[in-house]
């Protein structure tokens, strides 16, 4: 490849958050029974007319000014015509010529420096139906047909063709879908595919400003697989150029399990599908009145949020690159961190104890069992001293356990830290007492037995000493 340049380009259709379908009354909630939900209009019926869904649009809007686009005042709804198993009217309805917000961008974070990708479009579309394969052989194969998608709401993100690596593309996406979940307009779900992407991608000589002909490989499923399959695709056309071929212009489909693109098809132009407008549908008014109402609603941003985290809490870059990536556990964090004043230790509570609990049930941090009051509760207890770090590791299990208030933990099995120094002194006597043989180690020299005593010091209050006065008090025994 080092005779090539990669360019590629992403088309993400993201599935909008709408409880009910672009353009009639069905529920778009995932897993229901197959053809559950389906109506006449999504079914596209004859004599149906479709009624266009104002919170789609409104979630359009905000993902294409978060996106810094251009909302087009009208914008007006195409037929786009392919047939299919799964699209039931045989065209899809979708914005073509006018869409509804054009002209973006996104600065995409990279190790070397930031990667401007430009935006070229994102307009509002219908999602076609699902086909369920089975069987096998292939003389036994058959295919089913689910129309419960048909109709869900989309949007469509067409990148300019800006990347030239595989790991570009996969930060992008990445990236994108961050700033969706952060809007609340999409739930990223790619395994569930309510965010998915068609990526196109072409080779052309190094120094070269001229194109080459593109592929395009369609309905890719995750952040691994783009990489993977654009990684492919080059090498793949690189590999037909050196051999004297051409690349042919089509669509190809990504085998995970075989790590190759097989061609699925020859790929179509706009004049293919015979766009046209929509006729029963109006063209769509957007006001100025309704865009500057649509633009208060927009959050603070993962890349704004992450940028305040550095300067307001001083976290580590890559603590806050986590902590911003999914908006609810950047809510989390900045709820215990308030409340405990302790924004460093609400850090690494977080992402260490919270992430692994939630990791080891399959939860979401909405439904962790640790609330993030008590969590903070928590961390003032062992800022003030009323225990230690090690005694808070079993009070976090404990709660996480019961759901019990720290305190109230603390209280119940007699956690409180021994902070008094007779008592901790007392404890060290004992254990230098019962252990004569380390303690004339030590006095000959092998310091590394100090960890010994501390250990036993430790075993024999039950972890209760205080860690800093036993090892200051400790240390003036042992010397003196």
């Amino acid at each position: 490849m080092s005779n090539y340049e990669t360019v590629i380009g992403l088309e993400v259709h993201a599935q909008l958050l709408t409880k009910t379908k672009i353009f009639c009354a069905c529920s778009t909630a995932f897993g229901a029974s197959p053809n559950h939900n389906a109506c006449p209009v999504c079914l596209g019926m004859p004599g149906v007319l479709p009624v266009l869904n104002r919170a789609a649009v409104d979630f359009a809007m905000r993902a294409a000014l978060a996106l810094g686009c251009t909302i087009h005042p009208r914008s007006i709804f195409a037929r786009k015509n392919y047939f299919y198993p799964d699209l039931p009217k045989g065209y899809q309805i979708s914005q073509y010529e006018k869409p509804l917000a054009t002209g973006g961008f996104l600065e995409v974070e990279m190790d070397a420096a930031p990667l401007h990708v430009g935006i070229t479009r994102i307009h509002l579309e219908e999602d076609a139906g699902k086909l369920v394969h089975e069987g096998f052989p292939d003389s036994d194969r058959r295919s089913h047909v689910d129309f419960n998608r048909a109709g869900v709401p989309l949007i469509e993100i067409v990148s300019e063709p800006d990347m030239r690596t595989p790991e570009e593309a996969a930060a992008y996406l990445r990236q994108l879908r961050s700033i969706l979940c952060c809007l609340e307009v999409c739930d990223g779900n790619m395994e569930e595919g309510s965010l998915r992407c068609d990526a196109n991608v072409s080779i052309r000589r190094a120094g070269s400003r001229e194109l080459g002909t593109k592929a395009e490989i369609k309905n890719l499923n995750s952040f691994r697989n783009v990489q993977r399959a654009l990684a492919y695709e080059a090498a793949r056309q690189a590999a037909m150029l050196d051999g004297g071929g051409t690349v042919a212009q089509e669509s190809r489909l990504w085998d995970a399990a075989e790590g190759r693109t097989d061609s699925m098809r020859s790929k179509e132009e706009a004049q293919d599908y015979r766009y046209f407008p929509e006729p029963d549908l109006l063209p769509l008014n957007v006001s100025a009145e309704w865009t500057d109402a649509v633009r208060r609603t927009i959050p603070e941003l993962p890349g704004a949020r992450k940028k305040r985290f550095l300067e307001q809490y001083a976290l580590p870059a890559s603590d806050a690159d986590v902590l911003t990536e999914e908006r609810p556990l950047a809510d989390y964090f900045e709820e215990v961190a308030r409340a405990s004043g302790n924004p460093k230790a609400s850090a690494n509570w977080v992402l260490t104890e919270i992430l692994r609990i939630l990791k080891e049930g399959g939860l979401e941090i909405g439904r962790s069992p640790v609330p993030a009051r008590h969590l903070a509760d928590m961390i003032r207890l062992i800022d003030h001293g009323t225990i230690s770090g090690k005694i808070a590791k079993d009070v976090f299990e404990e709660m996480s356990r019961t759901g019990k208030d720290p305190a109230a933990i603390v209280k119940e099995k007699g956690l409180v830290q021994i902070v008094d120094e007779a008592s901790i002194l007392s404890a060290i006597n004992q254990v230098i007492s019962e252990n004569p043989g380390p303690l004339a180690q030590y006095k000959a020299g092998k310091s590394a037995t100090f960890g010994f005593f501390v250990g036993q010091v430790m075993k024999k209050t039950q972890g209760k000493a205080n860690p800093q006065k036993l090892n200051e008090l400790l240390r003036r025994r042992l010397d003196g």
